[in-house]
Protein backbone atom coordinates (compact mmCIF):
# COMPACT_ATOMS: atom_id res chain seq x y z
CA UNK A 1 0.00 0.00 0.00
CA UNK A 2 2.72 2.60 1.15
CA UNK A 3 4.78 1.65 -2.20
CA UNK A 4 1.26 2.96 -4.33
CA UNK A 5 1.19 5.59 -2.31
CA UNK A 6 4.77 6.45 -2.87
CA UNK A 7 3.87 6.29 -6.57
CA UNK A 8 0.89 8.36 -6.69
CA UNK A 9 3.04 11.03 -5.16
CA UNK A 10 6.10 11.23 -6.90
CA UNK A 11 3.49 11.33 -10.73
CA UNK A 12 1.66 13.72 -8.74
CA UNK A 13 4.88 16.21 -7.52
CA UNK A 14 5.72 15.87 -11.37
CA UNK A 15 2.55 17.08 -12.73
CA UNK A 16 2.73 20.13 -10.57
CA UNK A 17 6.11 21.19 -11.59
CA UNK A 18 5.06 20.98 -14.74
CA UNK A 19 1.99 23.07 -13.60
CA UNK A 20 4.47 25.93 -12.02
CA UNK A 21 6.04 25.73 -15.96
CA UNK A 22 2.70 26.06 -17.38
CA UNK A 23 2.09 29.02 -15.71
CA UNK A 24 5.01 30.74 -16.86
CA UNK A 25 4.63 30.00 -20.51
CA UNK A 26 0.79 31.28 -19.87
CA UNK A 27 2.30 34.85 -19.50
CA UNK A 28 1.32 36.82 -22.76
CA UNK A 29 -0.61 34.07 -24.04
CA UNK A 30 -3.58 33.77 -21.54
CA UNK A 31 -4.06 35.93 -18.33
CA UNK A 32 -4.17 34.13 -14.82
CA UNK A 33 -7.57 33.99 -13.71
CA UNK A 34 -8.97 32.61 -17.27
CA UNK A 35 -6.53 30.36 -16.93
CA UNK A 36 -7.33 29.23 -13.65
CA UNK A 37 -11.11 29.36 -14.61
CA UNK A 38 -10.79 27.51 -18.16
CA UNK A 39 -8.65 24.61 -16.46
CA UNK A 40 -11.52 23.78 -14.00
CA UNK A 41 -14.12 24.00 -17.03
CA UNK A 42 -12.54 21.24 -18.49
CA UNK A 43 -11.73 19.22 -15.26
CA UNK A 44 -15.06 19.74 -14.61
CA UNK A 45 -16.74 18.59 -17.92
CA UNK A 46 -14.64 15.42 -17.57
CA UNK A 47 -15.46 14.50 -14.19
CA UNK A 48 -19.38 15.15 -14.75
CA UNK A 49 -18.78 12.71 -18.05
CA UNK A 50 -17.74 10.09 -16.11
CA UNK A 51 -19.40 10.44 -12.35
CA UNK A 52 -22.81 11.04 -13.27
CA UNK A 53 -24.20 7.41 -12.15
CA UNK A 54 -21.97 7.68 -9.02
CA UNK A 55 -22.99 11.38 -8.00
CA UNK A 56 -26.28 9.96 -8.20
CA UNK A 57 -25.75 7.28 -5.96
CA UNK A 58 -23.66 9.53 -3.24
CA UNK A 59 -25.55 12.65 -3.07
CA UNK A 60 -27.71 11.85 -0.11
CA UNK A 61 -24.10 12.25 1.63
CA UNK A 62 -22.83 15.26 -0.85
CA UNK A 63 -25.96 16.79 -0.02
CA UNK A 64 -24.80 17.21 3.86
CA UNK A 65 -21.56 18.14 3.24
CA UNK A 66 -21.95 20.50 -0.01
CA UNK A 67 -20.59 23.54 1.84
CA UNK A 68 -17.46 21.82 2.92
CA UNK A 69 -16.50 20.02 0.02
CA UNK A 70 -17.34 23.00 -2.59
CA UNK A 71 -15.23 25.23 0.11
CA UNK A 72 -12.80 23.06 -0.14
CA UNK A 73 -12.41 23.15 -3.88
CA UNK A 74 -12.60 27.01 -3.66
CA UNK A 75 -9.65 27.23 -1.12
CA UNK A 76 -7.51 24.14 -2.42
CA UNK A 77 -7.82 24.49 -6.37
CA UNK A 78 -8.55 28.00 -7.61
CA UNK A 79 -7.07 29.84 -4.43
CA UNK A 80 -3.99 27.92 -4.65
CA UNK A 81 -3.74 27.89 -8.63
CA UNK A 82 -4.72 32.04 -8.44
CA UNK A 83 -2.03 32.83 -6.16
CA UNK A 84 0.10 30.67 -8.23
CA UNK A 85 -0.57 31.74 -11.89
CA UNK A 86 -0.50 35.51 -10.73
CA UNK A 87 3.22 35.19 -8.81
CA UNK A 88 4.30 33.60 -11.90
CA UNK A 89 3.61 37.13 -13.61
CA UNK A 90 6.15 38.71 -11.47
CA UNK A 91 8.29 35.87 -10.40
CA UNK A 92 10.38 32.80 -11.92
CA UNK A 93 9.40 29.61 -12.38
CA UNK A 94 12.29 28.17 -10.87
CA UNK A 95 11.44 30.62 -7.58
CA UNK A 96 7.52 29.40 -7.32
CA UNK A 97 8.41 25.87 -7.63
CA UNK A 98 10.96 26.09 -4.93
CA UNK A 99 8.75 28.32 -2.69
CA UNK A 100 6.10 25.50 -2.58
CA UNK A 101 8.87 23.69 -0.37
CA UNK A 102 7.10 25.98 2.43
CA UNK A 103 3.54 23.71 2.51
CA UNK A 104 5.06 20.45 4.16
CA UNK A 105 6.43 22.46 7.11
CA UNK A 106 3.13 24.56 6.89
CA UNK A 107 1.36 21.40 7.70
CA UNK A 108 3.13 20.03 10.08
CA UNK A 109 3.33 23.03 11.76
CA UNK A 110 -0.71 23.60 11.32
CA UNK A 111 -1.27 19.67 12.38
CA UNK A 112 0.69 20.70 15.65
CA UNK A 113 -0.93 23.82 16.46
CA UNK A 114 -4.41 22.56 15.78
CA UNK A 115 -4.54 18.72 16.23
CA UNK A 116 -1.02 18.16 18.16
CA UNK A 117 0.06 15.79 15.95
CA UNK A 118 3.70 15.00 17.40
CA UNK A 119 6.97 16.26 15.70
CA UNK A 120 10.15 15.38 17.42
CA UNK A 121 13.34 17.89 17.96
CA UNK A 122 14.73 16.28 14.89
CA UNK A 123 11.59 17.14 12.42
CA UNK A 124 11.51 20.64 14.09
CA UNK A 125 15.39 21.45 13.03
CA UNK A 126 14.63 19.61 9.36
CA UNK A 127 11.26 22.01 9.11
CA UNK A 128 13.88 25.34 10.35
CA UNK A 129 16.27 24.23 7.58
CA UNK A 130 13.85 23.68 5.21
CA UNK A 131 12.31 26.97 5.41
CA UNK A 132 15.79 28.99 5.19
CA UNK A 133 15.84 26.97 1.59
CA UNK A 134 12.44 28.76 1.34
CA UNK A 135 13.36 32.19 2.72
CA UNK A 136 16.42 32.20 0.39
CA UNK A 137 14.86 31.85 -2.72
CA UNK A 138 12.10 34.36 -1.94
CA UNK A 139 14.96 36.81 -0.89
CA UNK A 140 16.73 35.74 -4.48
CA UNK A 141 20.05 34.57 -2.34
CA UNK A 142 20.03 37.56 0.01
CA UNK A 143 18.17 37.05 3.11
CA UNK A 144 18.43 40.61 4.03
CA UNK A 145 16.15 41.33 1.37
CA UNK A 146 13.32 39.62 3.84
CA UNK A 147 14.92 41.81 6.52
CA UNK A 148 14.06 45.34 4.86
CA UNK A 149 10.58 44.19 3.38
CA UNK A 150 11.48 44.51 -0.17
CA UNK A 151 10.54 40.99 -1.80
CA UNK A 152 9.21 40.60 -5.03
CA UNK A 153 5.46 40.57 -5.35
CA UNK A 154 5.64 37.46 -7.29
CA UNK A 155 7.18 35.87 -3.99
CA UNK A 156 4.93 37.17 -1.53
CA UNK A 157 1.91 35.64 -3.73
CA UNK A 158 3.30 32.37 -3.70
CA UNK A 159 3.74 32.58 0.15
CA UNK A 160 -0.27 33.00 -0.17
CA UNK A 161 -0.24 30.39 -2.07
CA UNK A 162 1.84 27.70 0.16
CA UNK A 163 -0.53 28.66 3.17
CA UNK A 164 -3.75 28.41 1.03
CA UNK A 165 -2.79 24.30 0.22
CA UNK A 166 -1.22 23.88 3.56
CA UNK A 167 -4.93 25.00 4.86
CA UNK A 168 -6.69 22.56 2.32
CA UNK A 169 -4.34 19.61 2.90
CA UNK A 170 -5.20 20.12 6.57
CA UNK A 171 -8.83 20.53 6.15
CA UNK A 172 -9.01 17.23 3.96
CA UNK A 173 -9.58 15.62 7.17
CA UNK A 174 -12.84 16.32 7.60
CA UNK A 175 -13.87 15.44 4.00
CA UNK A 176 -17.02 12.57 3.70
CA UNK A 177 -16.47 9.28 3.00
CA UNK A 178 -16.57 9.62 -1.19
CA UNK A 179 -15.92 7.58 -3.70
CA UNK A 180 -12.93 9.49 -5.93
CA UNK A 181 -15.14 10.67 -8.86
CA UNK A 182 -17.44 12.10 -6.40
CA UNK A 183 -15.03 13.61 -4.31
CA UNK A 184 -13.17 15.33 -7.47
CA UNK A 185 -16.16 16.57 -9.30
CA UNK A 186 -17.20 18.29 -6.11
CA UNK A 187 -14.18 19.71 -5.52
CA UNK A 188 -13.74 20.72 -9.04
CA UNK A 189 -17.67 21.98 -9.42
CA UNK A 190 -16.27 24.38 -6.02
CA UNK A 191 -12.99 25.32 -7.92
CA UNK A 192 -15.40 26.85 -10.69
CA UNK A 193 -17.55 28.49 -9.01
CA UNK A 194 -15.07 30.29 -7.33
CA UNK A 195 -13.16 31.01 -10.46
CA UNK A 196 -16.06 32.74 -11.75
CA UNK A 197 -15.64 35.95 -9.57
CA UNK A 198 -11.87 36.41 -10.12
CA UNK A 199 -12.82 36.03 -13.80
CA UNK A 200 -15.06 38.68 -13.83
CA UNK A 201 -12.71 40.94 -11.33
CA UNK A 202 -9.72 40.56 -13.81
CA UNK A 203 -11.69 41.62 -16.61
CA UNK A 204 -12.91 44.90 -14.76
CA UNK A 205 -9.60 45.89 -13.87
CA UNK A 206 -8.32 45.53 -17.88
CA UNK A 207 -6.24 42.68 -17.57
CA UNK A 208 -8.05 39.73 -18.81
CA UNK A 209 -5.92 38.26 -21.59
CA UNK A 210 -8.61 35.84 -23.77
CA UNK A 211 -6.10 32.54 -24.69
CA UNK A 212 -4.77 32.31 -28.32
CA UNK A 213 -3.54 28.32 -29.60
CA UNK A 214 -0.76 28.43 -26.94
CA UNK A 215 -3.25 29.48 -23.79
CA UNK A 216 -5.96 26.51 -25.58
CA UNK A 217 -3.14 24.18 -25.39
CA UNK A 218 -2.40 25.21 -21.73
CA UNK A 219 -5.64 24.56 -20.39
CA UNK A 220 -6.15 21.23 -21.53
CA UNK A 221 -2.39 20.58 -20.14
CA UNK A 222 -3.49 22.13 -16.49
CA UNK A 223 -6.92 20.68 -16.97
CA UNK A 224 -5.93 17.36 -17.96
CA UNK A 225 -2.92 16.81 -15.71
CA UNK A 226 -2.15 18.47 -12.81
CA UNK A 227 -6.16 19.77 -11.96
CA UNK A 228 -7.46 15.98 -12.62
CA UNK A 229 -4.85 13.72 -12.37
CA UNK A 230 -2.70 14.75 -9.22
CA UNK A 231 -5.04 16.23 -7.60
CA UNK A 232 -7.07 12.75 -7.42
CA UNK A 233 -3.14 11.11 -6.78
CA UNK A 234 -2.68 13.68 -4.03
CA UNK A 235 -6.00 12.62 -2.24
CA UNK A 236 -5.39 8.94 -2.40
CA UNK A 237 -1.81 9.14 -1.21
CA UNK A 238 -2.84 11.18 1.82
CA UNK A 239 -6.02 8.57 2.58
CA UNK A 240 -2.93 5.75 2.34
CA UNK A 241 -0.16 7.45 4.75
CA UNK A 242 -1.63 10.83 5.95
CA UNK A 243 -1.37 14.21 5.70
CA UNK A 244 2.14 14.53 7.08
CA UNK A 245 3.76 12.47 5.30
CA UNK A 246 2.47 12.87 2.20
CA UNK A 247 2.92 16.87 2.57
CA UNK A 248 6.72 15.70 1.97
CA UNK A 249 6.34 14.60 -1.33
CA UNK A 250 5.80 18.74 -2.07
CA UNK A 251 9.54 18.89 -1.59
CA UNK A 252 9.56 17.34 -5.00
CA UNK A 253 7.89 20.08 -6.94
CA UNK A 254 11.10 22.34 -6.83
CA UNK A 255 13.19 19.08 -8.02
CA UNK A 256 10.66 18.80 -11.00
CA UNK A 257 9.82 22.23 -11.59
CA UNK A 258 13.69 23.20 -11.13
CA UNK A 259 14.77 20.82 -13.99
CA UNK A 260 11.49 21.31 -16.34
CA UNK A 261 11.74 25.66 -16.10
CA UNK A 262 15.91 25.02 -16.94
CA UNK A 263 14.82 22.57 -20.18
CA UNK A 264 11.37 23.99 -20.88
CA UNK A 265 11.68 27.91 -20.46
CA UNK A 266 15.06 28.27 -20.15
CA UNK A 267 15.63 30.00 -16.94
CA UNK A 268 19.16 30.37 -15.48
CA UNK A 269 19.90 28.53 -12.70
CA UNK A 270 21.65 30.59 -10.10
CA UNK A 271 23.73 29.31 -7.22
CA UNK A 272 21.30 30.81 -4.43
CA UNK A 273 18.55 28.04 -6.14
CA UNK A 274 21.16 24.87 -5.86
CA UNK A 275 21.55 26.27 -2.20
CA UNK A 276 17.99 26.37 -1.67
CA UNK A 277 17.24 23.35 -3.22
CA UNK A 278 19.72 21.59 -0.99
CA UNK A 279 18.31 23.24 2.53
CA UNK A 280 15.04 22.55 1.37
CA UNK A 281 15.22 19.10 0.10
CA UNK A 282 17.71 18.42 3.22
CA UNK A 283 15.88 19.79 5.65
CA UNK A 284 12.53 17.62 4.69
CA UNK A 285 15.14 14.47 4.55
CA UNK A 286 15.76 15.13 8.21
CA UNK A 287 12.48 15.68 9.15
CA UNK A 288 11.28 12.52 7.87
CA UNK A 289 14.27 10.87 9.34
CA UNK A 290 13.36 12.04 13.07
CA UNK A 291 9.62 11.62 12.70
CA UNK A 292 7.66 10.19 15.48
CA UNK A 293 7.43 5.87 15.04
CA UNK A 294 3.47 6.56 15.30
CA UNK A 295 1.43 7.07 12.46
CA UNK A 296 0.32 10.60 11.24
CA UNK A 297 -3.62 11.47 11.29
CA UNK A 298 -4.97 12.59 7.88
Amino acid sequence: MQIRAYAYLLLTTLLWGGNAVAGKLAVGHISPMALNAGRWVLALCVLLGVSLPQLKTDWPVIRRHMPLLLGLGAIGYTGFNGFLYSALQYTTAVNAAIEQGGIPVLIFLLNFLLFRIAASKVQILGFIISFVGVALTAGHGDLSTLLSLKLNFGDVLMMLAVLTYAVFTIALRWKPALHWKSLMTCLACGAFLASIPLLIWEEAKGNLILPDQTGFALIVFCGLLPSLVSQTLYIAGIAIIGANRAGLFINLVPVFGTLLSIAVVGEHLAGFHILALALVLGGIALAEWGKPKQHDAV
